[in-house]
């Protein structure tokens, strides 16, 4: 353990924890927009600085790990004059066309800017105006509004595994990009959307978020139904349609979803489907309540079980639920029926 005090508060730690992290064990915030849990310490923002007695430099705390009596300042006129500096970097190659931004009230650099009260910026933009890429079903990557967080490039390489973005170029022309100036659709993107869900402003953003503004929905925790992983998600909810989703930071996905828990939420208000038992009578597929369904369901399997016994009758459930789901229709199957023919078929 190593003993270190931050803004005047001494703290004892693990070594290899790093400034930021120490600080979150004390309560302090520490503005950040480049850090996230589960990558990899970057320092690419240089917002989360603060001041370490006897270096004369500040120091990024997100990738400074803290040292045996090292004794921290987290803000101070220096700090805030240097995160302010930033801001207004910032700020000179971002499209601050606020009004029209899908990312309108949940943007963190515009949350910034309020707090350190910048308001405009001193420095000409040196990066121009490039184009949107809008090529991909799913999202569109506006890099005019792009802070080069490298949030999209690491979740991309470290957790996707996927290597589809990485930084272009050096210096005051770097930008996010892909392989050989490709569209989205032209390249090797899986359209999970994690890089979208990690962005801090308004550079990625899915289609679907212009409907709607972060305070008009309410968010509802739910399990992802597409497998059997059971990935943690929220459903982002206005005037009782789902609109959108957003990846949880549950123990079997950490923040992540695939193409299907991130976009597939079409389904539930989709005029296809189907939203009442249906009974062929005469022929005709024809809808019918919940109780008339269960009472055909089941003098069908009364029927059955009398004139050839219960193991007559197999139950297919799909792989694609929750293992609880699929232990739980076992056990009705055995109680109710007296039969353990069950099977978990990937495609029912």
């Amino acid at each position: 353990m190593l003993n270190v005090t931050i803004d005047g508060q001494p703290l004892q730690v693990e070594k290899g924890t790093t400034i930021l992290e120490a600080c979150e064990f004390l309560g302090i915030e520490i503005p950040t927009l480049c850090n996230l849990e589960y990558l990899s310490p970057e320092g690419a923002c240089r917002m989360c600085v603060v001041e370490v007695k006897g270096i004369q430099n500040l120091q990024v705390s997100c990738a400074t790990p803290c040292t045996e009596g090292m004794e921290v300042t987290t803000m101070n006129e220096r700090i805030y004059a240097f995160r302010r500096l930033i801001i207004e970097l910032l700020l000179a190659n971002h499209n601050t066309d606020c009004f029209n931004c899908s990312a309108n009230g949940e943007c963190k650099l515009y949350q910034y800017a309020m707090e350190y009260e910048v308001e405009k910026t001193r420095f000409v933009n040196t990066r121009g105006t490039p184009p949107v890429d809008d090529s991909n079903k799913f999202f569109n990557y506006d890099p005019a509004k792009c802070i080069l967080c490298h949030r999209c490039v690491r979740v991309c390489n470290e957790r996707q595994s996927n290597r589809t973005l990485g930084l272009i170029d050096r210096g005051v022309k770097t930008t996010m990009g892909l392989p050989f100036d490709q569209l989205f659709i032209d390249s090797n993107c899986v359209s999970c959307g994690n890089c979208v869900s990690v962005c801090p402003t308004g550079a990625l953003t899915t289609k679907a978020s212009k409907k709607f503004r972060p305070w008009e929905v309410t968010k509802t925790r739910t399990t992802c139904p597409y497998c059997g992983v059971g990935c943690q998600l929220d459903l982002l909810v206005k005037n009782g349609k789902v609109v959108g989703v957003e990846p949880a930071d549950g123990k079997a996905n950490q923040g992540l979803l695939c193409v299907k828990g991130k976009f597939a939420y079409n389904f539930i208000n989709h005029p296809d489907r189907l939203k009442t038992p249906l009974i062929r009578k005469e022929g005709v597929l024809t809808p019918v309540g919940w109780d008339e369904a269960l009472d055909f369901v089941t003098a069908g399997i009364k029927k059955i079980r009398e004139e050839s016994g219960p193991d007559a009758i197999a139950g297919f459930s799909s792989s694609r639920t929750t293992n609880e789901d699929n232990y739980v229709f076992m056990k009705m199957m055995r109680a109710a029926i007296g039969t353990n023919n069950v099977d978990n078929c990937a495609r029912v």
